[in-house]
């Protein structure tokens, strides 16, 4: 997130969901948000200007359409209780290319099939703990595409990263921390986390009404008129 978002200007931007993570902290914009559906705070950035945390629901913001530049989700549309809508709503708000920033866990990585594995030994009566939260459901990273295509959205960015196996210690996590940079370059599309930089585009108006009268315009018959000599020319 702190490499994504340092160069989106603009003049409004929105944190939808996880307010616990400061994804905004290092943007510039001067009026920023957070917005999540547990009670409202305000809570200090450091030396940073306080961002306000907003009370609201994820398909309901209280912003008028067209007015924020950035809307950045953490894991918003995985806990919502309706992706879509809330999706619809982001681009709602949006300006014209304004951007959205989504980040979210891929379910075809080992963290995916952890979680899977975990909830089908849950359903069997064990009790163990998820690796994952229980919340939500991961939504791939090409069907997310698919849907931001649908709402118009053009997609300028999307990595991934967590390569290492969903281990508990830190000590395990160590020995396992070459994957990260060979994942990287060897099996990208494997990382457990993902992150999609989407701009809000909107096509441009076409003038069919003008384009038709000069159409006929250029095609009306050409005039005819007399010389001296009584010769007609065109």
């Amino acid at each position: 997130m702190d490499q994504a978002v340092p160069d989106l200007f603009g003049f409004h931007a929105l944190q939808l969901g996880l307010p616990e993570l400061d994804a905004l902290r290092m943007n510039r914009m001067p009026h920023r948000w957070r917005a999540s559906d547990e009670a409202p705070d305000v809570i200090s950035a450091g030396t940073r200007a306080a961002v306000v945390t907003l009370h609201c629901e994820s398909d309901a913001l209280p912003f008028a359409n067209a007015s924020l530049d950035l809307v950045v989700l953490p894991h918003a549309l995985e806990l919502a209780s309706d992706p879509h809508r809330t999706l619809r709503e982001v681009e709602r708000v949006l300006v014209p290319e304004g951007r959205v920033v989504i980040l979210g866990f891929n379910p075809l990585s080992l963290w995916g099939l952890r979680q899977r594995v975990g909830r089908l030994r849950r359903r069997l009566g064990s009790r163990a703990p998820l690796f994952l939260p229980q919340a939500g459901e991961p939504i791939g990273y090409w069907r997310l595409r698919d849907w931001l295509r649908l709402l118009s959205f053009e997609v300028e960015a999307g990595r991934f990263g967590c390569f290492v196996p969903p281990l508990w210690t830190h000590r395990w996590l160590r020995r396992f921390a070459w994957m990260e940079d060979r994942g990287d370059r060897w099996w990208p599309v494997f990382g457990a986390v993902y992150l999609v930089v989407a701009v809000k585009r909107v096509r441009g108006m076409r003038l069919v009404g003008l384009a038709r009268r000069e159409r006929i315009k250029s095609t009306a018959a050409t005039a005819v008129v007399a010389n001296k000599e009584g010769l007609e020319v065109e």
